[in-house]
């Protein structure tokens, strides 16, 4: 069991959630608020899309994304910065002509992707290691794709949440780290429940977290009603969790959650298995995060939480 934990409220996503939960935040402003009030609320890292203010639609906006990032450093409370990198993947083939992307379509270039993390510089930034049919689409990421985007946030100093939707992910985020593509103790998400990637089940977990390197950091999520059990059970396994809108929107059956009412929940849920939460200062120095104020590396001062068998 991992009795320090790393809680991160992932605050908006960019899926089609803002017609289904009015705490679903879209402006700059409301996800800023957001992250804020999961500061408050006892959350570690707050994880960040943007979305487009009249749309409520995806958004890869550098100044969207830097009105966020200056509102929540401006506040008077801290908590770690983690940008998603892995937008511009979505595919969704023409009816007509499938080959050629049709209707909600929308692909970058790993440049076009890095371009927010390479211009504001979080601590942390989302890689996401491999294609997946991701539910009736297909996220599009191929493995040359992966490998110069990760050579662009080593090159920006940030440190990449290596963001792992089924095993193959797993075995490439190892690989990238093999080459050298992954400085220091790499920091691994494994993401479960997404149809069609892995499921939400503790042996899935378990699965993935024993291929991990023995020096990985990794933490875990579930969607839908699987949010708070897969919390727990990634906190039991001796990892870190994730809770937040991107992936849930009730705190329980019939009711819809904020942002806030998630983390307390899970930060609850944490304290009764005997496990605490860290602070931000705490994680920047558990993973020897950049120091957003000085710029400098924070020395590690809690031990790693060991990874799995791989």
């Amino acid at each position: 069991m991992n009795h320090n934990v790393i809680l991160t409220c992932a605050v908006t996503g960019a899926g089609d959630t803002t017609a289904k939960s009015p705490h679903v935040p879209v402006t700059p402003k409301q996800i800023a608020d957001d992250c804020i009030a999961a500061a408050r609320a006892g959350a570690s890292v707050a994880h960040i899309h943007v979305r487009d203010p009249e749309t409520g639609t995806i958004s890869h906006s550098v100044e969207h994304f830097r009105e966020v990032m200056q509102r929540v450093r401006e506040a008077d409370v801290d908590i770690v910065m983690n940008i998603t990198a892995g937008g511009g993947g979505d595919w969704i083939p023409d009816a007509a002509d499938p080959t050629r992307g049709g209707p909600g379509s929308d692909i970058q270039t790993p440049r076009q992707r890095h371009e927010p993390v390479g211009e504001l510089l979080p601590e942390l930034c989302t890689l996401d290691c491999g294609s997946l049919n991701f539910g009736d689409m297909v996220y599009v990421n191929p493995a040359d794709w992966l490998r110069e985007h990760a050579r662009l946030v080593q090159a920006a100093g940030v440190k990449p949440e290596l963001e792992c939707f089924d095993l193959g992910h797993v075995w490439f985020a190892r690989q990238l780290q093999q080459e050298g593509l992954i400085d220091g103790d790499p920091l691994y998400q494994l993401c479960l429940g997404i149809p069609w990637g892995a499921e939400a089940d503790t042996e899935t977990l378990l699965a993935m977290r024993n291929r991990l390197p023995h020096d990985a950091h990794w933490a875990a999520f579930g969607i839908g009603r699987h949010q708070m059990p897969m919390a727990a059970q990634a906190v039991l396994l001796g990892g870190h969790a994730r809770v937040g809108l991107e992936d849930n929107l009730y705190l329980e059956k019939g009711v819809l959650a904020t942002n806030a009412q998630l983390v307390e929940k899970a930060a609850s849920l944490f304290e009764n298995l005997g496990a605490r939460v860290m602070t931000p200062a705490e994680t920047r120095a558990h993973l020897a995060l950049r120091d957003p104020n000085t710029g400098h590396v924070v020395e590690k001062a809690i031990e790693t939480t060991a990874g799995g068998a791989a």
